[in-house]
């Protein structure tokens, strides 16, 4: 893992449309990207990937592949031998599933109502931050998140993510 990973992160997906080339220009330098678009047809997913991919290197922003396949500064969930590996965690067992398969970070979510999870229930700041309890690793907290409401989390998580906060 590297000496200092990113407290910022913004997650990619088929919502952000165009303002995904807004969002990331809106990330400071340093923050971390995390490539999703899982239902986007491959051939247009690898378009997209390089693009993101070069505004990451311009912009020093830390890439991670959803799934892996595709190059990047680590992996989210399902990759092995990379730089950095990010796992999810919606609850206790997915945390130690990622701590087994060796994760260096965590992103717990959904800490609060989210818009890619309507209606699904919001795990909340104090529940949220017991999920990876004990397990050594960082913890990036995620659903509804917005750089105010990381300030009021402060200590509990190491960083936070979003996507509709960088629209």
């Amino acid at each position: 893992m590297p000496d200092r990973y990113p407290v910022t992160w913004l997650m990619t997906d088929e919502r952000l449309g165009h303002g995904l080339w807004a969002a990331l220009r809106r990330l400071p330098p340093g923050s971390g990207v995390v490539f999703r678009h899982h239902a986007t047809p491959p051939a247009e997913r690898r378009a997209i990937h390089r693009r993101v991919r070069r505004i990451a290197r311009a912009r020093r922003l830390i890439l991670l592949v959803a799934g892996g396949g595709l190059p990047g500064d680590g992996v989210h969930k399902h990759g092995r031998g990379s730089d950095l590996r990010s796992h999810p965690a919606h609850d206790r067992a997915e945390a130690i599933a990622g701590w087994k398969v060796g994760a260096d970070l965590l992103f717990v979510s959904p800490l609060f109502p989210t818009r890619s999870h309507p209606g699904a229930p919001a795990l909340g700041p104090a529940r949220a931050a017991r999920i990876g309890l004990g397990l050594g690793l960082p913890m990036i907290a995620l659903g509804g998140m917005t750089a105010k409401r990381f300030r009021r989390l402060r200590g509990r998580f190491d960083g936070w993510a979003a996507i509709d906060a960088w629209l």
